[in-house]
């Protein structure tokens, strides 16, 4: 017989393991995400590296100009009449008394001469063409003489050459000898006088007008600073600056004759023209000669309208205004380093914070004076991503008025170079 109740044992299953095929894939699942993880870093980091880096910066630390330092000449001007100084290939001085036109006596004879030689060019030297003396400009030699005015003794059938025709015009002053000139050249006074002022038109003399070729007509009026610009072209004439330069010179007819302007010789003077009326006063067209740091320059200028009863009283006035200006810019004139070497001109600013700088590889040195205005240029090309350390750049450039540039080479600081590309990374994270 069977009890009443029985007890029924169940055994637990034990779960089925996991199929090979099942594992691989889970395998293969973290690993395809380890994967997009590591793309996906690579990518961040590459990220950066895809654009390019902007190009160095450049910024300009040098004034555009720089004044010479010390103290302005001061100029010893005339008290009364016109002047006007400056230094070739440096600049001006300055001027004094206006530029009013006014009467300008024998100075005119610089613009004769000019056009003479410019029509009729002499080399050093050279006696040039003949011309003769014709019996109407030798009849009309007493009437000339008569009225006080500087000339030379001429008769019909003289001979002179070029070189003595102007040596006459120039050296004495001969008021004949410029009337003679000009109808050689022109045919008529008149035509010539036309020519001078078409000349001087050319060469933006536009306070000039010229009436006669002597200066005796107080019609012929120009002023200082006209005259200046005259006489730096015609001192460029080999022939007139050799004719003006000399003490005396010998004539046909009459013989020897010496240069009124007595500052000849003086103080570095070279020439120019004296000149003297009633209605000019005394009047004087200078050029000097200074030496400064082995270079050869040359001072110009003009005093007009100084005041005498004569004309031996006129020049003396003008010469004792001139010397003073003579020696004043000749003492002004000296060389001025305006730049030193290692002064700094640019910086430059590459990414990332890196840069280097630029400076001047050389002594800048300007001639001119204290007061002066110099302009500093600068020229640097494009800063390539690798600049070495010392590597000349560029350069900078210093002009003192109307003077020769002085020009240096840019060098670098310390060595410019482009980020690493940890640098760049790095930034960016």
């Amino acid at each position: 017989m069977l009890d009443s109740a029985t007890t029924q044992v169940i055994n637990p299953v034990p779960p089925r393991p996991p199929s090979r095929g099942r594992a691989r894939h889970l395998w293969l699942l973290i690993g395809g995400l380890v994967v997009l993880l590591l793309a996906a870093a690579a990518l961040v980091a590459v990220a950066p590296l895809r654009h390019p880096l902007p190009a160095p910066t450049v910024t300009r630390t040098l004034p555009a100009s720089a004044v010479i330092p010390g103290t302005a000449p001061a100029v010893p001007w005339p008290r009364t009449g016109q002047a006007a100084l400056s230094v070739e290939g440096v600049g001006s001085l300055g001027t004094s008394g206006g530029r009013k036109p006014v009467p300008i006596a024998s100075v005119t004879k610089v613009m004769t001469a000019y056009v003479i030689l410019t029509e009729h060019p002499l080399d050093r030297g050279e006696q040039g063409p003949k011309l003769t003396v014709s019996a109407e400009r030798a009849a009309a030699y007493p009437a000339e003489q008569a009225r006080g005015e500087s000339l030379v003794p001429v008769v019909a059938g003289a001979v002179f050459t070029e070189r003595q025709a102007l040596q006459a015009l120039l050296l004495p002053s001969a008021n004949n000898m410029a009337r003679i000139l000009a109808a050689w050249d022109a045919g008529s006074i008149e035509a010539f006088v036309a020519k001078m002022n078409e000349t001087a038109a050319a060469l933006g003399m536009r306070n000039t007008h010229y009436t006669d070729p002597s200066g005796y007509d107080p019609g012929t009026v120009s002023t200082a600073v006209d005259q200046v610009t005259l006489a730096r072209k015609a001192m460029e004439l080999p022939a007139f600056a050799e004719i003006v330069a000399q003490k005396k010179a010998t004539l046909p007819v009459a013989g020897t004759v010496h240069n009124y302007n007595s500052l000849v010789g003086k103080d570095g003077v070279v020439g120019i023209k004296t000149g003297s009326t009633d209605e000019a006063g005394g009047c004087l067209v200078f050029a000097a000669v200074v030496k400064v740091a082995g270079r050869q320059f040359t001072i110009v200028g003009a005093v007009l309208g100084q005041p005498g009863a004569n004309t031996p009283v006129q020049l003396d006035r003008v010469f004792r205004a001139t010397r003073p200006l003579v020696r004043t810019a000749a003492t002004a004139i000296g060389t001025h380093s305006i730049v030193r070497a290692g002064d700094q001109v640019a910086t430059v600013r590459g990414p990332l914070g890196t840069g280097t700088t630029l400076h001047a590889a050389q002594d800048l040195t300007v001639v001119g004076w204290p007061g002066m205005r110099v302009r500093l240029d600068v020229d640097i090309p494009a800063v390539p991503a690798r600049l070495p350390a010392e590597t000349e750049h560029g350069r900078v450039t210093a002009v003192a008025g109307a003077g020769t540039p002085a020009a240096s080479p840019l060098r670098s600081g310390v060595g410019l170079e482009p980020p690493s590309v940890w640098d760049r990374v790095r930034q960016h994270r």
